[in-house]
């Protein structure tokens, strides 16, 4: 039983490429950004950058349908940016990921079952590519002027987090055979 999560920046092909592996591989697919509250849409189509408040509720919706799929035997892909590690603890915890902290104030690592670790792809490339990407996108509510916003706010994973990075730079269907191969040898 596998949960996914294709992460990275706007712009960065989570959709696609997201969209593209989970039907390949047959699993269920989900959007993140069509879980968005209105209220987070409109601040974004306004220029406005979410902050840590606007997105926690999100997560944790998020959250709920992972784990509604987990509990379903549902191998499932998440597109959603989760540029931040809380938002990452976030994503596997839910509410119990948002302040989690040792003794020395600092985010502590919770251990997850492992039947319940999620494992993120993390999809990274340069600015400039990206923000050509996101020019050419149409009708989408994310402006290509909050691309330095997201740049800004991602922390990249990190051992002992479980994930892979991956270059944009290549095409979909490589990285999709990638993360393919990936998921193959881990899950059977």
């Amino acid at each position: 039983m596998a949960l996914l999560v294709v992460m990275g920046v706007s712009g960065s092909g989570k959709s696609t490429v997201g969209s593209t592996l989970a039907n390949k591989l047959g699993w269920k697919f989900y959007e993140g950004d069509d879980y968005h509250p209105e209220e987070n849409r409109k601040k974004m189509a306004e220029g406005i950058p979410l902050n840590d408040q606007d997105r926690i509720p999100w997560l944790c919706h998020l959250h709920e349908i992972l784990m509604r799929e987990h509990a379903s035997g549902q191998n499932t892909v998440l597109a959603c940016s989760a540029l931040k590690k809380m938002y990452r603890r976030i994503l596997e915890n839910g509410e119990a990921g948002i302040n989690v902290q040792n003794s020395s104030g600092q985010p502590e690592e919770q251990e997850e079952p492992a039947s319940r670790k999620i494992f993120f792809i993390h999809l990274d490339g340069p600015m400039e590519l990206i923000a050509q990407r996101l020019a050419k996108r149409r009708g989408h509510f994310m402006p290509p002027e909050l691309l330095r916003s997201q740049f800004d706010a991602l922390e990249a994973p990190t051992t002992p987090e479980n994930f892979i990075t991956i270059s944009l730079e290549k095409p979909v269907s490589e990285i999709v055979s990638i993360i393919e191969e990936y998921v193959r040898n881990r899950y059977g």
